[in-house]
């Protein structure tokens, strides 16, 4: 049943059409429904087109998640429909060339780390060191790009869809979980803090649609193919920016408060990054885990941020000890 965007109340219809001919994105041929509540437009986003959806998504209006989590794309039955005429095969369409476009961010941002001087693949354990090989390894540091451009493109592309994929799981199914465990089945000396940091929402599908659809900021590094930036920075602003988001589309979804919310993305997030690391490690990869660069997940930013305002205070601290 459709709600009010702007007061949650629930509403028989959105809009009633009383000429075909025209066009509804225009705001011809429909009239909205006022919400008997809040006496405002049930939802004003049946008018509007996908660019200030798009707009209002990245600038996290709740009104705009409303729209498309309860009004566009939800469903009673808690499925994906993706029949030619469904409105939530855009969804699924969305997911693809989100994970489509991550695997390429992934790529990029993987060959560019530096490869650890312990992977079996370092130049360092086939030949003896050297003045003339110190003096090329301090000016121009062995990458990833070394262990990966022997491999055939295919072989290339195929690992980073794996990697990206099993991330993907990591980040939805743990949220999906947690969610769907009933506060009953939880010990009762547990049970109040659970339902305090967890809240409980039986629909799992609608969780994984919020996260998809809060997730559309990951498509801004693509004006990396016009210009030239610095790309780990990029990709940790752009992570945290799609966090943020994640955070905000579930509490509007389930209504559980902000805390509740950034608990089960942090877990979604931390599980991402350990299970993108361990595969990287596995391959004999470098990760950049604790400076910030990985990317892979936003638990390598904190790590990154706090090791860098520790090197702060420890120039700060001594300094203004001295003083007093």
């Amino acid at each position: 049943m459709p709600i009010c965007i702007e007061c949650r109340y629930p509403v028989k219809t959105l809009y009633t059409t009383y000429s075909k001919a025209d066009d509804r994105s225009l705001g011809k041929g429909v009239r909205l429904t006022q919400c008997p509540r809040c006496e405002r437009f049930a939802d004003k986003y049946v008018e509007h087109d996908f660019v200030v959806l798009f707009i209002d998504l990245v600038l996290i209006k709740p009104q705009v998640y409303r729209h498309l989590l309860f009004n566009r794309l939800g469903r009673d039955d808690d499925r994906f429909d993706v029949g030619p005429t469904a409105p939530t095969r855009s969804i699924v369409r969305l997911g693809i060339l989100l994970l489509l476009f991550d695997v390429y961010l992934t790529w990029a941002r993987i060959e560019k780390l530096a490869l650890p001087l312990t992977s079996a693949h370092h130049p360092s354990h086939s030949s003896p060191p050297s003045s003339s090989n110190t003096s090329l390894t301090t000016e121009a540091p062995i990458t990833n790009a070394l262990l990966l451009q022997a491999q055939p493109l295919i072989l290339q592309y195929l690992f980073f869809l794996f990697l990206v994929t099993l991330s993907t799981l990591a980040f939805h199914l743990p949220i999906r979980v947690l969610c769907h465990i009933t506060p009953s089945r939880i010990p009762s000396l547990l049970r109040n803090p659970w339902s305090r940091f967890v809240p409980y929402y039986p629909h799992p599908t609608p969780l994984s649609t919020a996260l998809l659809v809060s997730s559309c900021t990951k498509l801004f590094p693509i004006l990396l193919i016009i210009w030239e930036y610095d790309l780990p920075s990029s990709a940790t602003a752009v992570s945290w920016a799609v966090i943020v988001n994640n955070v905000a589309a579930l509490e509007i979804l389930m209504d559980c408060g902000y805390l509740r919310a950034g608990v089960l993305v942090g877990i979604g997030a931390g599980l991402r990054s350990v299970v993108a690391n361990f595969v990287l490690r596995t391959m004999g990869l470098g990760t950049g885990w604790g400076d910030g660069t990985a990317g892979l997940g936003d638990v390598d930013s904190l790590v990154g941020l706090g090791r860098a305002a520790g090197r702060w205070l420890g120039e700060v601290v001594p300094g203004l000890l001295g003083r007093v």
